[in-house]
């Protein structure tokens, strides 16, 4: 008798070519067509987090906001930052987190200022007096046509997003970080095979993944536990914020194993575990959620 309860993994979610479409900056999920799943109806928690008190970088949208959304039902109360401008998504993420009965606090602010970082971090721990899972998901991600146009201003945004941003937003933490607190960095399989469209993202994805693995020793003796998540071709915001190449995202996601693009929601699970005691012995590790495209270090 055939099993009625498998699903197909070929055929969940958007398996046609995605509209032809771009935004201007910042996008926003709201506008995309077809909407990301980031989790809003489907996520079902279960208490794992319960309470916990969680500060998410880029948690508007995309990957962060279904880690934000499921981070609160599992029983966390969660502060997101989000690029000034992003507010009608914030907004959104914050009815959902206050829905599921937690604490939500905005944080709009531009990773790229000096002290932005640490700012976010000191207002997470005023309004909810703690903070034991850190997520770093905030990235900027800009394709560019040839290394000529690829300008030092740009290089030096991208670094300051993806990854300076990272190392001021822990070292602010460090000294709040109890044992049993986790960190999660969100590297990229561009970290492993990068594009050459992207090669600043994906240079500053490689430099993540080294940091990922490099501050889990670092933390290991404070009962910390540190990790990354790699997504692969992921149906976010930020594709259309001149992500993508002109003509591009119809195919977008196409040609992974899957066939498909993968959705913000298939991420979460995984940012649920390694912040769960169920993942008490990870530690250092990076995971792959890339439709079947590998990964190594």
């Amino acid at each position: 008798m055939a099993n009625d309860k498998l699903t197909d993994p070929r055929k969940v979610y958007q398996t046609e070519k995605f509209p032809d479409q771009e935004q201007g900056t910042p996008a926003l999920q709201s506008n995309m067509q077809p909407r990301p799943d980031s989790g809003e109806e489907s996520y079902k928690g279960y208490n794992r987090l319960e309470g916990r008190n969680a500060l998410i970088t880029g948690g508007d949208s995309g990957i962060g906001r279904a880690v934000a959304i499921a981070y609160a039902r599992e029983g966390a109360n969660v502060a997101i930052q989000f690029f000034p401008g992003e507010e009608k998504d914030a907004n959104e993420v914050k009815e959902y987190i206050e829905a599921a009965g937690k604490k939500a606090l905005l944080l709009p602010y531009d990773l790229r200022e000096d002290g932005a970082a640490t700012e976010i971090v000191e207002k997470t721990l005023e309004a909810f007096g703690q903070l034991d899972a850190l997520v770093l998901n905030a990235a900027q991600q800009i394709a560019q046509p040839s290394l000529s146009d690829l300008s030092m201003k740009q290089v030096e945004d991208t670094f300051k997003v993806n990854i300076i941003s990272m190392f001021e937003t822990v070292k602010a933490a460090e000294k709040h970080l109890k044992p049993g607190s986790t960190i999660i960095a969100t590297s990229s399989v561009q970290s492993f095979d990068p594009s050459t469209p992207l090669i600043d993202y994906a240079a500053t994805k490689g430099a993540i993944s080294n940091f990922t693995v490099a501050l889990s020793s670092y933390f290991a003796d404070k009962g910390v536990r540190v990790n990354a998540v790699a997504p692969g071709p992921i149906w976010t915001p930020l594709q259309l914020d001149n992500g993508q190449l002109d003509g591009r995202i119809p195919e977008f996601g196409q040609n992974s194993l899957m066939g498909r693009a993968g959705q913000p929601v298939e991420l979460a699970p995984i940012y649920v575990l390694l912040t769960s005691e169920e993942s008490s012995y990870v530690t250092g590790q990076i995971y792959g959620v890339t439709g079947g495209q590998p990964i190594n270090l």
